[in-house]
């Protein structure tokens, strides 16, 4: 008897950490449609584009984008638009999206309104990661809609011993560094989901943030009660020199002069779009690029293209 080979399924990526994942399990070619976000790996830029943000970021300073999303979401809209008619014409098996976050994707309800509208069958995937276990369960069950299990299983298990790697390695600490990662210049956000973990793997203190939960405007109060020693700037959706190019026009937390990372000018930036916001598989990336930040003794210094640091003149210190 002739074995059929199943038919790979048409997929759209409305998250550009699904975009990652998806290419990650070799399927790339099956990807028919993705975000005007999407930027890796290599490529993926040039697939169908279905969104598009109705907040200018690029001209705009992080107090102004604030502004503009809490004043689109207290209005009950949303801040992205997605093309439905090219959608339609894409006719996808699998579209991949999430209702964790209207900041970071197309609103769920919006895609589900979009699917009822199209002429085929279509499986709406929603990936809700708040840890990095949820993270790596995500991509086993693209890899169980999409075929790819053994593929799926492999890349866990690959991301798993690294970072199982990376904790054994800094297990003989005799501190753990007092490590603020800020998700937000102005105003400024504390960590939460899977950022503490991370910084908890780099041997990082993870007290300044909530494991799971979502991330908060913090205060300088609380800035300056932690003391910390280790800064990490990582506003969600920018790269390090986003970053590096808001912190002038940026106002900082009163007291940050005095804090003891800078102070000792241990302040950073990094790639947050690549490592930290997105929760794909370089989240594991991440927490090494911040054990190289937090204990360069230990496991070296981080590589330019990964973490820069940050000038005391672009930020007060």
């Amino acid at each position: 008897m002739e074995t059929v080979t199943p038919r790979t399924p048409r997929i759209v990526s409305l998250l550009p950490s699904a975009t990652e994942i998806v290419c990650a399990l070799g399927l790339a070619d099956s990807l028919v449609g993705v975000t005007h976000e999407c930027d890796y790996p290599s490529g993926v830029d040039r697939k169908p584009q279905l969104t598009a943000s109705r907040i200018a970021h690029q001209s705009m300073g992080s107090v102004e984008i604030d502004h503009a999303v809490r004043s689109q979401l207290d209005g009950h809209g949303c801040i992205y638009d997605l093309d439905e008619v090219r959608l339609r014409a894409l006719a996808p098996d699998v579209i991949l999206t999430q209702e964790l976050c209207e900041v970071c994707a197309v609103s769920y309800h919006t895609v589900q309104q979009a699917a009822r509208r199209l002429d085929a069958d279509v499986t709406i995937v929603s990936l809700e990661p708040t840890t990095i276990a949820d993270i790596l369960a995500n991509i086993v069950t693209v890899g169980e809609i999409t075929g790819r299990d053994a593929q799926a299983e492999a890349l866990v298990g690959g991301l798993r011993a690294r970072l199982d790697a990376l904790v054994a390695s800094l297990s003989g600490l005799a501190r753990r560094p007092r490590t603020l990662v800020l998700e937000w210049l102005e105003p400024p956000f504390a960590p939460g989901h899977w950022v503490p973990q991370q910084v908890a793997a780099a041997g990082g203190d993870p007290g300044f943030g909530t494991v799971g939960g979502v991330s908060r405007t913090t205060t300088a109060e609380e800035i300056n009660a932690y003391a910390p020693e280790v800064i990490v700037l990582a506003p969600c959706g920018f790269s390090a020199v986003d970053t590096l190019r808001e912190l002038p026009r940026a106002r900082l937390p009163a007291g940050w002069p005095d804090l003891p990372a800078v102070q000792d000018g241990n302040v950073w930036a990094v790639d947050a779009s690549s490592y930290f916001s997105r929760p794909g598989p370089r989240v594991i990336d991440g927490a090494e690029i911040l054990a190289r930040i937090v204990h360069p003794d230990v496991v070296g210094p981080p590589e330019k293209q990964h973490a820069l640091r940050v000038p005391p003149a672009l930020h007060g210190g």
